[in-house]
């Protein structure tokens, strides 16, 4: 392996997997041993790479180096930080700082700051930030920055339980086709789920969650634009995007959160959405997306009612045509279950939906049938509804029952419905073969059947409908 330094470095340490460092090093251990399996694993460099919209084949080159020192931008010798990622495809490179943070260090603005405009100055592409604070996705950021300091230095940030799911989703699903590599990525899940690494998940809302709780309880305004709302939405978000991890290590699937494609893009106005659908409802919502299940797992934190519910609506079977039937297709599908849980019927028109607990099965479809006997559901969704009283304007404790509840829902009920889908088109009686269809088949059938009658249409009908006049209506 060449020796050779990007030229923009000063001295840099190619990162290993068993880095030499002091025992107090823990950020430059894990980020050696991170960049290391980022350069030793394709799959991992691949995977990795992709979720910053950098695609790599076969033909890219990965180097990465650490205890980094750049001959431009720090003459101080005051920046360091802990990682270069350099990527060479034929004539075309890409580059990123990387800066970690282990345990509880938070990343520090300025100092984040710091680092994108030294990638400015030596023409680097972007910053890296690893550590344990989470982000829905790699460019929504966890520090809030004012846009001038990023300019054209794209900054994306990954947390350790992030990468510690790759790995695990990677491992559990048998990605890894060279056995060198699977042990790699085997040993670096070991070192990040050993305590003394530091790795840790969402663990508590911030102090204004408490207040806020309050006041939606006492029935207070909650204010869009506050400082209070942007820590609680902010903290939210961590924690969806860890139950989104959770959820993926449980099931070897990537789940998401649904966002539009605006908010995908724009970290500010999910927030901005968010708080506005905060202050309106006192309800804090998220949309779950599993790979193959049924439907999305809509999740609801009530904050005025204390009350944390789960749902999964599905299309009702088309090709059932009473209530009592459809409902029975649907409870076919689910397990025993508590008064927790509760199917919806939402009928046609105005009249909304109706509810019935599902820990009371028996005669269920009938008495669904007998409360609207002239309509038929369209659409049905099973629900939990869990009540947290004190629990709720807990720090630790909301976070503790989300992530108890999530996984239960999923497990009751997301695993276990089917969606409905129309049965495929059945061949027509009488077309069995290829010459049934064919002109002299058509033509012979045509001369069978009886003629169309010669009566005027129904007064009313459609045929005998007015019609309108326009622009382009030679009557005009």
């Amino acid at each position: 392996m060449s020796e050779q330094r990007p030229v923009i470095l000063e001295r840099g340490e190619r990162a290993r997997l068993f880095p030499v460092l002091s025992e107090t090093s823990k950020e430059g251990r894990a980020t050696s041993i991170l960049l290391a399996c980022i350069v030793s694993v394709h799959e991992f460099s691949d995977l990795l790479l992709s979720s910053l919209g950098r695609r790599i084949g076969s033909r890219a080159r990965i180097d990465c180096y650490t205890e980094v020192v750049f001959k431009r931008g720090n003459e101080d010798g005051g920046l360091r930080p802990d990682g270069l990622i350099h990527v060479q495809i034929g004539t075309r490179s890409w580059t990123a700082l990387v800066e970690s943070k282990i345990g509880s260090a938070p990343l520090d603005a300025a100092q984040v700051e710091a680092y994108l405009r030294l990638a400015k100055v030596n023409e680097i592409d972007a910053v890296i930030t690893v550590s344990n604070q989470f982000a829905t996705q790699p460019t929504h950021h966890p520090v809030a920055l004012p846009a001038k300091a990023l300019g054209r230095v794209k900054l994306y940030h990954w947390s350790w339980m992030y990468l510690l799911t790759q790995a695990d989703l990677l491992l559990t699903t048998e990605a890894v086709s060279d056995a060198d590599q699977h042990l790699i990525l085997h040993e670096f899940k070991r070192f990040l789920t050993h305590p003394s690494t530091g790795v840790a998940g969402f663990t508590a809302m911030p102090a204004a969650w408490t207040e806020l709780v309050q006041t939606a309880v006492a029935g207070g305004q909650i204010h869009t634009r506050s400082d209070q709302v942007t820590e609680v939405l902010r903290a939210w978000h961590s924690e969806l995007r860890d139950l989104t991890l959770i959820l993926s290590r449980q099931l070897a699937v990537s789940a998401t959160i649904k966002l539009s494609r605006a908010e995908a893009k724009d970290l500010d106005l999910r927030l901005r959405n968010d708080a506005k659908e905060l202050a309106e409802s006192q309800t804090l919502k998220a949309e779950i997306v599993v790979p193959g299940a049924a439907a999305p797992l809509d999740l609801y934190a009530d904050l005025r009612g204390r009350t944390i519910s789960l749902s999964m609506r599905l299309r009702a079977p088309e090709d059932r045509k009473g209530t009592k039937a459809r409902v029975n297709w649907l409870l076919r599908q689910l397990p025993e279950l508590t008064d927790d849980y509760y199917l919806r019927l939402h009928w046609p028109g105005r009249g909304g939906c109706t509810q019935h607990a599902l820990g009371q099965v028996e005669d269920l479809a009938e008495r669904a049938q007998m409360e609207r006997p002239d309509s038929i559901p369209h659409s049905f969704e099973v629900c939990l509804v869990k009540p947290t009283a004190g629990r709720f304007a807990q720090r630790k404790n909301f976070i503790l029952d989300l992530e108890a509840l999530v996984p239960t829902f999923y497990k009751a009920i997301g695993e276990n419905l089917k969606a409905w889908q129309a049965p495929a088109p059945r061949v027509r009686q009488g077309r069995d073969e290829a010459e049934d269809v064919s002109p002299e088949a058509l033509s012979d059938e045509t001369a069978k059947a009886p003629e169309p009658s010669a009566e005027p249409p129904p007064e009313g009908s459609v045929m005998n409908a007015p019609r309108e006049s326009g622009p382009n209506d030679p009557s005009t």
